[in-house]
């Protein structure tokens, strides 16, 4: 089959996304010498990608629905700004095929494949049926028209349990879940259908047997108007979280070259049965026995795109607008060679230990890597915030080099020197990951990696005696007087400054800093003292000495100092409830109560706060009803997830301030549960 669609040259391109996904297909328009248009919703106008372009235009407000998928407001742009061409990124609009039809029916053209191809490959049941037809492997599962919860109970029997219940109409992990036993299926079939309809506006689903640690593999495919369709190599995402890749490679430590030489074959022949046009990728689970299975092609360009860019010397999005404008690829199969590994980390918004739960609020500080042979693509700007409209992937961070081993050094030196300061984030634990014994092996890594080896959640990293001392001292550092080599003084500070509590997560510490009365040398100017006394933390009482404490910018953001003998650097940045930190590698955010410390006693045991700022989906309960510990009580929709909120104890609420279809904002009282007596 051979879609058709608009395919001619053109002159100015119009990207129909934000953020860090528009700034990279910017960059490929305009080393072209393409026109550039970007769009943009009200809270972005001050994005960077922005100002990357030519002209820039407004779609609508924050939410998506109301601007990026707002498919008249992108035409209606495209027509203003003089646009002939529109570019979907990845994610929102790019894998709609009514919106490729729209862009091609408006007489410009979608660099992208068609309409038709899209909706072939947009729905997992009937793709699965396609590709099956042309000869493809397939997971056994059931993809049937009966989607009553009789049908998959039956279907589920059949194929065995454990099985993975997907939506049908979309992928990254939304609207996934893996059920073990036959008693969780109907509970899983209502969370995937909520979660799957908010997020694809369908709540079709299909189930598939479950293999035991498989690795996700994917084919990258390239093909062009006059039918030719090359494959570019695999890349292997097995390092996820909730379903949801935060490491790629290419290649993969597992794909031998016979293995990626039938792969990419029954890749493009099913690709050259579909008729595509463009950048695509086929996605598989590989068995541990090197057999393979088709999960869902992607009719898009990838997040990890980048990996395939460095190991294969082409720019993908380049290659996009060739194949666009009519030109036919002037290579063959036997043209594309595979030179060193490519490692890619996805940074993003979130909290690890909570669960990997995504974060919004102010960028503090944003200082990626420099001095790093690495690839950075973001949008983060030092100032600006992360939104919870949006996705919570901020950056990605690529490295390449001779082999395996090299790209992963650089990889994990670049993410260990990435600075993030005002929202938690992944970061340390990317470093951790990269660092870990069987992802340096690499032949051992599968889609459970990270709760095999991590623990799911990860549990929280503890800071260390030296790291708390830094953190007292980064709380008052900034209100310090300093001298003309921004070296701290203590100046009216002769009796030292005490502070009440320090604190990170439950463990709180007594800390004091002051400056020592015997005389300093001019060249390490004042000698501070810091001691830190554990409340209810653990560890001893330490006390530190810290020299040549100096400023290393007008911002007041950098300190370099000496720590019992250790020269360091730290960036800082103080917040509304404390004082954030990078040291060692990880980035730190210390409370300093007693304010703080008491409106969260003052909540008490009983009290649901909300752990990230979302939308409230359900309510579960009223007032006046009696709860279990671990109950269901409340659904939060963020960043394109669902969040299900339990009871933290027994008891009766007496308190509910939240309702359907609100907003709840990081940290607010949802409800209040009053304990039973025992």
């Amino acid at each position: 089959m051979r879609p058709t669609k608009n395919i001619r040259p053109f002159h100015t391109v119009l990207v129909a996304n934000r953020g860090e996904i528009a700034l990279r297909v910017l960059r490929s328009v305009r080393r072209l010498g393409y026109g550039a248009v970007a769009v943009y919703s009200e809270v972005d106008r001050d994005s960077p990608h922005v100002q990357a372009a030519d002209r820039a235009v407004c779609i609508g407000a924050a939410a998506p629905a109301q601007s990026y998928l707002n498919t008249e407001a992108i035409l209606a742009a495209a027509r203003l700004a003089g646009a002939d061409a529109v570019h979907p990124g990845y994610g929102f609009l790019s894998e709609n095929g009514d919106f490729a039809d729209a862009v091609d029916a408006t007489g410009l053209v979608f660099i992208g494949p068609s309409g038709a191809s899209i909706r072939a490959m947009g729905n997992k049941a009937g793709a699965k049926r396609l590709m099956q037809g042309w000869g493809m492997p397939c997971i056994p599962g059931y993809e049937g028209e009966d989607q009553s919860d009789a049908a998959f109970v039956r279907e589920a029997q059949r194929i065995g349990f454990p099985i993975m219940c997907k939506a049908a109409a979309g992928g990254g992990g939304r609207g996934m879940r893996r059920v073990d036993t036959p008693d969780t299926l109907l509970g899983a079939l209502a969370s995937a259908r909520s979660e799957a309809l908010s997020a694809f506006g369908s709540d079709e689903l299909i189930l598939e047997r479950a293999l035991d640690q498989p690795r996700h593999v994917e084919i990258q495919l390239l093909a062009d108007s006059q039918g030719q369709v090359l494959h570019l190599g695999e890349r292997d995402c097995s390092v996820q979280r909730r379903h949801q890749k935060i490491i790629e490679e290419a290649p993969s430590p597992a794909v031998s070259p016979a293995l990626r030489a039938r792969m990419g074959q029954v890749a493009v022949d099913c690709a050259s049965a579909l008729g595509y046009i463009g950048a695509g990728t086929m996605e598989f689970l590989l068995d541990a026995d090197g057999a393979f299975y088709f999960m869902e092609m992607n009719t898009r360009l990838q997040v990890e795109h980048a990996v395939t860019e460095a190991i294969t010397g082409l720019d993908l999005v380049e290659w996009q607008l060739r194949v666009a404008a009519g030109e036919a690829l002037p290579f063959a199969q036997q043209d594309i060679q595979l030179q060193g590994h490519a490692i890619e980390v996805r940074l993003t918004a979130e909290d690890v230990p909570a669960g990997f739960l995504p974060q919004t609020g102010p960028v503090l500080r944003w200082r990626p890597p420099a001095g790093h042979d690495v690839r950075v693509d973001s949008a983060l700007r030092e100032g600006g915030e992360v939104s919870p409209h949006y996705d919570s992937m901020v950056a990605k961070l690529v490295a390449h080099g001779r082999d395996r081993e090299e790209a992963r050094r650089k990889l994990r030196s670049a993410v260990r020197d990435c600075v993030l300061l005002g929202l938690p984030s992944n970061q340390g634990f990317l470093a951790d990951c990269l660092s870990d014994a069987v992802f340096v092996q690499g032949v051992g890594v599968h889609t459970g990696f990270v709760a095999e080896r991590m623990g799911m959640p990860p549990a929280a990293p503890v800071p260390n005696a030296r790291t708390v001392a830094l953190a007292a001292l980064a709380a008052h550092a900034a209100s310090l007087p300093c001298d003309a080599q921004g070296r701290l003084q203590a100046g009216t500070l002769a009796q030292g400054l005490a502070l009440s509590l320090l604190q990170w997560g439950d463990q709180r510490w007594h800390c004091r800093i002051s400056p020592l009365p015997s005389p300093s040398t001019a060249s390490q100017g004042t000698v501070w003292q810091v001691q830190c006394t554990p409340h209810n933390a653990l560890g001893e009482s330490v006390s530190l000495n810290l020299t040549h404490v100096q400023w290393q910018d007008n911002a007041r953001s950098m300190l370099a100092l000496e720590c019992e003998g250790l020269h360091e650097h730290i960036c800082i940045a103080r917040s509304d409830t404390g004082v954030q930190l990078f040291h060692q590698g990880r980035a730190w955010a210390f409370d300093c109560p007693p304010a703080h410390r008491a409106a969260e006693q003052a909540a008490g045991s009983g009290a649901l706060l909300a752990p990230l700022t979302a939308r409230v989906l359900h309510v579960m309960v009223t007032p006046g009803q009696r709860v279990q510990a671990g109950e269901r009580l409340l659904v939060l929709e963020a960043m394109k997830m669902e969040h299900t909120l339990t009871a933290p104890i027994k008891g009766v609420v007496r308190e509910l301030l939240a309702q359907a279809g609100g907003q709840a904002l990081k940290g607010a009282l949802l409800l209040q549960i009053e304990a039973e007596a025992a």
